[in-house]
């Protein structure tokens, strides 16, 4: 299985990063093939709304989203990791998914079907976040990825959505979150049906 693990954070070492590598290591251990992509290091600009991609279904901005493009078609499973900033995923993530427009546009004015991943059976995906405020809701965030996933043909499988968690390696202090995160590592890459439903 292949897995493409998308770290959103601006924040390097941060605390998504630490759940991000937890869930990396559960998915390599249950022998899945992992690539580590950090958006903050890439170039990713705004969808630009030039309607370019309802004629072609894919999107003509010349930038690093073109090589993500191809990399989150060719795989069998998604993570997408992502703080909280003001309720919703960050910048660079939100760049991320808007640029999946182009996918909107196959589907919904070309009316063609999203590429299925090589092996053939629906992208699976979990999506971690944390947040520093203790009352912040998930609820705006888990719609936006929700409709991300839809689009590029992949089913949410998990997530792991943690507040009041702030301050550079608190999540640390808090063995269980990681081992849930690991866990859900384990439950994207497992091929075993009693695996992959809990």
């Amino acid at each position: 299985m292949k897995i493409l693990a998308i770290a959103g954070s601006p924040r390097r070492g941060g605390n998504t990063d630490t759940l991000l590598d937890q869930t990396i290591a559960g998915a390599r251990s249950a022998g899945a093939e992992v690539e580590h992509i950090i958006l903050s290091r890439l170039k990713i600009a705004p969808c630009i709304e030039c309607n370019h991609c309802f004629e072609t279904g894919r999107c003509v901005v010349k930038d690093d989203h073109q090589l993500l493009y191809d990399k989150t078609l060719e795989a069998d499973g998604i993570m997408l990791a992502s703080p909280i900033f003001f309720m919703n995923v960050s910048a660079q993530t939100k760049a991320f998914i808007d640029r999946f427009q182009c996918l909107w546009a196959l589907r919904n004015v070309l009316k063609l079907p999203v590429p299925l991943p090589p092996a053939g059976a629906k992208r699976r995906a979990i999506f971690l976040s944390t947040a520093g405020w203790s009352k912040t809701k998930f609820d705006c965030t888990l719609s936006v990825v929700r409709a991300f996933l839809t689009t590029i043909e992949a089913k949410l499988v998990g997530t792991l959505c943690i507040n009041g968690i702030d301050d550079k390696g608190e999540v640390e202090q808090h063995p269980e979150m990681l081992e849930q995160a690991y866990a859900l590592g384990v439950q994207l890459a497992s091929t075993d049906e009693a695996a992959r439903s809990l």
